[in-house]
């Protein structure tokens, strides 16, 4: 151990006499300093969080080589207008994503939100790249006034402030591909029939069905005839052995390799039936600790947690979120999960492949513990426990051989709503 030149704290030294800590500080001084000599005043709030950081070895490697780093000494220099707008212009954009992220978190930026506009740059962009003018003119109305229109709807009812776009994204596709399709066979809207559309459903993969929405539109706006896509008939999907279900769960919750946001992610999802889609957009709040107990909210009743996981949870929300927050980030951050965008929440994909290395298929698992659950649970309790609609519970109770008792609950819950 050495004493630190700068702040006199004992601790390894990391350059000339300084600890890690203060070795930060110096760089990011000296990387966001303007032509004035002095960091901006717009810009110190994002200084001061890079500062603080709470691995700053990390932030020190991302200062010396991470993408976004000159991104930010263009910001300070003024060679670069501190705007949404010349971020989308930057040629690395998936560094600039990640400043526009430190700036929306440390109050520098407003929020926006980013999947709604990522939905409508990409449409555009397929919208574009139609050659056709007729098929080209009802694609972009589609997107418009169906498509974005929904989405926009739902975004304005989120809690969480991202708006999944993938669903909405294929639907365009879908589209784009069925008019090429026709277009390749000679056809198109007006002349396509019923028998043309299922030709082309029939000799391609399922995602084809995702024109139905492109078909259920143009036939409602008289743009072709009355078009019908036919429901898609699935099974339930794969389902986690029981046995082995209960080997994931004993290992996350004794192998000490394993961390504590693994775990007690990985937990939510084999032992309450949770999706990766909730469990990745959680907050601490959802969580409750007193003197003797854990417990967790996913939907209307607040839920005890046994041991271990109750430590496990515990150590998660004492130290075990630091090493997953992004550089530049706000600190505390409100989400259980944090991610490597500062402010951000893990996303759903990010998650599901930190859990695939414990062999957690993700779907798999959830059906196997909503099984379980629904076999011991009645069916109203099972909805107000884990926050699914009393449909969707009794769905699983019949899936899980429930019996017909359950059926009484939702009678009753039906009828004091009427």
């Amino acid at each position: 151990m050495h004493t630190c030149t700068a702040c006199g704290r004992e601790d390894k030294l990391y350059e000339r006499g300084r600890c890690d800590r203060c070795a930060l500080a110096r760089r990011t001084t000296e990387l966001m300093t303007g032509p004035d000599g002095v960091v901006p005043a717009a810009l110190s709030a994002v200084h001061d969080a890079i500062v603080a950081s709470a691995t700053p070895r990390k932030a020190l490697n991302w200062l010396r080589q991470g993408a976004g780093a000159p991104i930010l000494a263009e910001l300070a220099a003024g060679t670069m207008a501190l705007s949404h707008e010349a971020l989308d212009a930057h040629g690395r954009p998936m560094a600039a994503n990640h400043v526009r992220h430190m700036l929306v978190a440390n109050g520098v930026l407003a929020p926006r939100d980013e999947g709604l506009v990522s939905l409508e740059r990409l449409n555009a962009q397929t919208v574009a790249a139609l050659t056709r003018p007729e098929d080209r003119k009802a694609v972009a109305a589609f997107a418009r006034w169906r498509v974005l229109h929904r989405v926009r709807r739902r975004a304005d009812h989120t809690t969480t402030g991202r708006t999944v776009i993938r669903h909405a994204r294929n639907q365009v596709l879908s589209a784009v591909r069925f008019l090429d399709w026709l277009a390749a066979h000679d056809l198109s809207l007006a002349t396509c029939t019923q028998g043309d559309l299922d030709l082309w459903l029939a000799t391609g993969a399922r995602w084809r069905y995702d024109v139905r929405h492109f078909v259920a539109w143009t036939s409602d706006r008289k743009l072709s005839t009355m078009l019908k896509v036919p429901p898609v008939h699935t099974g339930p999907g794969g389902v986690l052995d029981a046995e082995a279900r209960w080997t994931v769960i004993a290992r996350l919750l004794r192998d000490p390799d394993i961390e504590a946001a693994d775990r007690v992610a990985g937990s939510f999802v084999l032992l309450y039936a949770q999706p990766l889609s909730r469990v990745a957009v959680m907050s601490v709040d959802a969580l409750t600790t007193t003197d003797t107990t854990v417990s967790v909210s996913f939907g209307a009743q607040a839920l005890v947690i046994p041991e271990p996981l109750a430590t496990h949870v515990t150590v998660l929300l004492a130290t075990g979120r630091a090493h997953h927050i992004g550089i530049g980030s706000t600190a505390p951050s409100p989400w259980l999960f944090p991610g490597h965008l500062p402010g951000q929440p893990i996303t759903a994909s990010q998650l599901g492949q930190r859990l695939g290395v414990f062999g957690i298929d993700a779907r798999a698992a959830r059906r196997a513990a909503q099984l379980q659950l629904a076999a011991e649970v009645p069916a109203v309790v099972l909805a107000e426990m884990l926050g699914v609609a009393i449909r969707t519970a009794v769905d699983w109770v019949h899936a899980a051989g429930g019996d017909w008792a359950n059926y009484a609950a939702l009678s009753a819950t039906n009828a004091d709503r009427t």
